[in-house]
């Protein structure tokens, strides 16, 4: 049974309510938010939102029937043409929230980018670009895809021949602005995927350059599993009286995904891992370390123990990095061994189990990470491992969080059995 609480929006003042489930205790906003008294009822489905009909047969083939929160909450603004800030867990289907009335506003034919969409990472652009796609074949809207890790030349190509929609990584996108293959005049639509990352002193001073190359009168939005406070504050600069639309996040509503935390020796981490990975069920396993030195060491030693493992780090060439992609996605290769560069954003289905092997830098990470498992309703694990030496840093982390993790102490002698890997596609008993 559950009963119910109300809390203030902190940016409208607004009361939402909100479920508490008596089990664990955690709140989840069950309906989507929109920071404006006069927010529509959620629509159910697609048909009203008073889409094109291309658009809406793009949606269909998709095999999509109704619209997720976040799309039910984002769309009649995006619409409208509002600046909306988008808060949503991740496999939520924040992307699609944004690409269908981006896709509606573009005019075939017209004069100029119409819609820029910039993401952290290229594996994300790839992403992205294959939902976006869809629809804007469907609509006969052109889209040209910018990201580093190979030749310019043919991005220069595309551009020169005329595009409607770009999507990229800020420093390749810069790049063509400077070089002047990339103009942006009549920038009708700007996306901020994974806002929070696009905004921090990381990307910050990329992404400003650019946007000061966009007209003032452009729609902005920007989407992301997470939104500290301080992000108000600098998208304050780039949006007008932009509309809040937020449903439950990965930390709001664990429900779907089992957290466990085991506090560890460090010199036992292998062999608690290694029993995880055993013990591993049919879907894939996604295990994440810091450096990319470090995870490129991990994969070598499963891999050298008979684990059906590859690794997935910033050394790797753009090539490499989407063949790895490929099998991962393909379940071809169950085990990913991981640094950030595939907590953002990335949808692979049938994730079943994150292991955090080392903590992520801020809980803004560890919510990108344990969000690769438990996406679109599907239920999810996530351990985590906590050294003597992260206690500290874990506390700290829990306090961000806004919430306590239960702990249990890894027992070798009770839990840890050593033998051998199972290969790939093995059921255990």
């Amino acid at each position: 049974m559950q009963s119910t609480i109300a809390n203030s929006c902190p940016n409208c003042g607004q009361k939402i309510e909100q479920a508490r489930t008596p089990h664990n205790g955690h709140t989840a906003t069950q309906t989507p938010h929109r920071c404006q008294t006069d927010a529509p009822e959620q629509v159910k489905t697609f048909s009203g939102f008073n889409l094109s009909p291309a658009v809406m047969a793009a949606i269909a083939a998709m095999n999509i029937t109704s619209p997720t929160p976040i799309q039910a909450g984002a769309i009649p603004p995006l619409m409208e043409g509002k600046d909306v800030i988008g808060q949503a867990s991740t496999g939520s289907g924040k992307t699609l929230a944004y690409a269908v009335p981006m896709v509606e506003r573009c005019a075939r034919g017209n004069n100029g980018i119409q819609a820029l969409v910039l993401v952290p990472t290229r594996e994300l652009a790839i992403q992205v670009s294959d939902v976006v796609i869809k629809l804007a074949r469907a609509k006969g809207v052109r889209l040209t895809l910018l990201y580093g890790g190979r030749s310019i030349t043919p991005e220069q190509r595309a551009l020169g021949h005329g595009t409607d929609i770009v999507i990229g990584t800020p420093g390749r996108v810069l790049d063509h602005v400077w070089q002047g293959s990339l103009r942006l005049p009549n920038l009708k639509t700007l996306v901020l995927d994974e806002g929070d990352e696009m905004l921090d002193k990381g990307f910050a001073p990329d992404v400003e350059k650019i946007i000061s190359h966009t007209p003032p009168q452009r729609q902005t939005i920007v989407v992301s599993a997470t939104l500290p406070a301080w992000v108000k504050t600098v998208v304050d600069r780039h949006m007008r009286n932009p509309v809040t639309v937020r449903v439950a996040t990965d930390t709001d509503s664990p429900s779907q995904i089992e957290h466990i935390v085991y506090t560890v020796d460090g010199k036992r981490k292998m062999d608690a891992l290694c029993s995880l990975l055993n013990d591993r069920g049919t879907g894939s396993v996604l295990v994440f370390g810091r450096t990319k030195w470090g995870v490129q060491k991990l994969a070598q030693r499963l891999e050298e123990m008979g684990y059906p493992v590859q690794s997935l780090q910033g050394n790797l060439s753009q090539p490499a990095r989407e063949r790895v992609m490929v099998r991962f996605r393909a379940g071809r290769v169950p085990i990913l061994v991981a640094t950030n560069v595939a907590a953002r954003g990335l949808d692979v289905a049938g994730v079943d189990l994150v292991i955090n092997y080392e903590l992520p830098e801020s809980e803004r990470l560890f919510v990108h990470r344990v969000g690769r498992t438990g996406r679109m309703g599907r239920e999810g694990v996530a351990i985590t491992f906590i050294t003597p030496e992260d206690g500290r840093k874990w506390a700290q982390m829990e306090r961000a969080l806004g919430k306590r993790f239960e702990r249990r102490v890894w027992q070798p002698a009770r839990q840890q059995q050593r033998r051998a890997p199972r290969p790939v596609g093995a059921v255990p008993a």
